[in-house]
């Protein structure tokens, strides 16, 4: 199955107020565990992530062409040839289909268009790492988020990789058991700096972008007064340090 909505919620239980653990963004493909009641659980195609979302109509089939490559793209329909913004977009990531098309559009779904210069070619590969990074630069901090609207210091990180079509585990706990530990003690850029439950990543020697639950925001800080930091305020200490290229 497709994900044909901008965003999916992916919940812990199957309940309306059971906690966030993850959303699917559009285009995400899933298979169906099974149904209980108006709920499906789940289990996502690229990182293997479960949960459960509530029951729509969601896509059999779909062969995804462009991806979203701007942090947030609005979409617009076609109203006698006149084009007009909704108060709906598709996020960072998001892979779409070619059904029509003109001088500045694609549609997408029908009578769903986006701007043609928000699009990459699906195969598309972003090297420049820092680059999608700081697309979330003060994002609001949401625990299972993974857009602009809402995001959490894993999800910051797998959204690079997922954009890359590079598979990367979805949280914290996993991604340190995934990653390669660093054998060099100073940091570079690109070091992906992890604690128990926390990550974020190197911008430079010195700088240092994550999505900090205390701050409840996406910011850059001074690599090693945030190590400082975490250990003094939530005492904890480096697990591990790894780095983006080694995958």
């Amino acid at each position: 199955m497709i994900n044909n909505f901008s965003l999916i919620n992916i919940y812990e239980q199957p309940k309306a107020n059971a906690e966030l653990s993850s959303q699917m963004l559009y285009g995400e493909k899933f298979k169906i565990i099974h149904k209980k009641g108006n709920w499906l659980k789940i289990k996502t195609d690229y990182d293997k992530y479960t949960g459960y979302i509530q029951n729509k109509k969601f896509l059999i089939k779909f062969d995804p062409q462009f991806k979203i490559s701007t942090v947030k793209s609005k979409i617009f329909i076609n109203e006698n040839k006149k084009f007009r913004k909704t108060n709906r977009f598709l996020y960072f990531g998001s892979r779409i289909t070619k059904i029509n098309e003109n001088k500045k559009f694609i549609e997408f779904d029908k009578n769903r268009w986006i701007k043609k210069k928000d699009l990459k070619k699906v195969n598309h590969f972003e090297k420049d790492h820092n680059k999608i990074f700081k697309l979330f630069l003060n994002s609001k901090y949401l625990w299972g988020g993974k857009s602009v609207d809402g995001i959490d210091c894993s999800s910051l990180l797998q959204i690079y990789f997922y954009y890359n079509k590079i598979f990367f585990p979805r949280d914290t706990k996993d991604q340190i058991k995934y990653c390669k530990k660093k054998n060099k003690k100073s940091f570079l850029k690109g070091d992906i700096i992890f604690w128990r439950g926390h990550v974020g990543i190197c911008l430079s020697r010195s700088k240092f972008i994550h999505a900090y639950g205390p701050k409840k925001k996406v910011l850059i800080m001074p690599t090693n007064l945030t190590i400082q930091h975490i250990k003094e305020t939530a005492k904890l200490i480096v697990k591990k340090v790894s780095n983006i290229n080694a995958y």
